[in-house]
């Protein structure tokens, strides 16, 4: 590594420590949209409406035989279209659709797709255990002491006459 290289990332580094901490903001569902464990047992769920130019808005609905009202249009609300985000109940529903974002449907669709990545994780651990390996090279002292015990012998046969 150069001198210049080294320059730059020193660089870099001192750029780094300059610049302020800027804590990313957490996603929260607005206070009045939330689901308590009261309203859950009542089927409530949290509305995550995608509109048409993308702008998403909440609301708080309730579950009535498996559909929910919105803007005077009944959609589904089955239990496969259901999601948790922090123990509160929650539909993505498009605007376009009556039918909400189903992650089941989308899991299913991955396996047909091959997608998934569920077989890649096997497979690399797979391959990671099953890879070889350099053998290892016998470490200095051993061969020393093997050398040793060589000449050692060599030694104590010319020593008693060799026979």
């Amino acid at each position: 590594m150069g001198i210049q290289e080294e320059l730059k990332e020193l660089k870099e580094i001192i750029q780094e420590k300059e610049r302020p901490n800027v804590k990313e903001k957490k996603f929260r569902i607005p206070f009045s949209k939330k689901v308590g464990n009261a309203q859950s047992k009542k089927n409530y769920v949290t509305i995550m409406k995608i509109q048409d130019n993308g702008e998403v808005t909440f609301k708080k609905t309730q579950i009535d035989e498996q559909t929910i009202m919105d803007e005077g249009i009944p959609r589904l609300a089955g239990s496969d279209y259901i999601l948790r985000y922090k123990k509160n109940p929650m539909i993505i529903l498009p605007s376009w659709s009556t039918v909400p974002y189903s992650p089941m449907e989308k899991y299913r669709q991955s396996l047909q797709d091959g997608s998934n990545t569920v077989g890649y994780k096997i497979l690399l651990n797979k391959m990671i255990k099953e890879q070889v390996s350099p053998k290892k090279q016998l470490s200095g002292m051993v061969k020393w002491i093997l050398g040793l015990g060589l000449l050692g012998i060599i030694g104590y046969a010319i020593m008693t006459g060799g026979g």
